[in-house]
């Protein structure tokens, strides 16, 4: 229970603070000079009338100016154009991996059939009997 005591000790300041003095608008901003917080504001924000009829200035089933046709048709191609070389890229790449695993895998059984064949062929006999010369 006494720890209840120092956290309502602590925070009674705080909140008398902050209902004593409301008119604080924030920390950064200098008491001195307003004239640059109003321009940066206006820079920023529009102004409410132009605010209302930003979305209003073309409505979703209204024609579309040839030219943001054209722009949204060239955004659309240019998308394909990487889609595709990323594509081109990928299968390249995988074909090149499946080549080298192929001739890697090709080597290794021409390495160990070679090997089988020194260890059974005992000089005296050819590799394989139907290569005989027949009598």
């Amino acid at each position: 229970m006494a720890w209840m005591r120092v956290l309502l000790l602590t925070l009674l300041p705080s909140v008398l603070i902050l209902f004593v003095f409301p008119g604080t608008e924030s920390a950064a901003v200098k008491d001195g000079d307003d004239t640059d917080v109003q321009g940066s504001f206006q820079r920023v924000f529009l102004p409410e009338s132009d605010a209302s009829n930003f979305f209003k200035r073309r409505g979703r089933r209204s024609v579309r100016h040839y030219a943001e046709m054209i722009a949204e048709q060239r955004q659309y191609l240019a998308q394909a154009e990487r889609r595709r070389e990323f594509y081109e890229d990928r299968r390249s790449k995988y074909e090149n991996f499946v080549e080298e695993e192929r001739n890697e895998q090709y080597e290794r059984n021409r390495e160990k059939t070679e090997q089988w064949r020194e260890y059974n062929y005992d000089g005296l006999y050819p590799r394989y009997p139907h290569h005989r010369p027949a009598i």
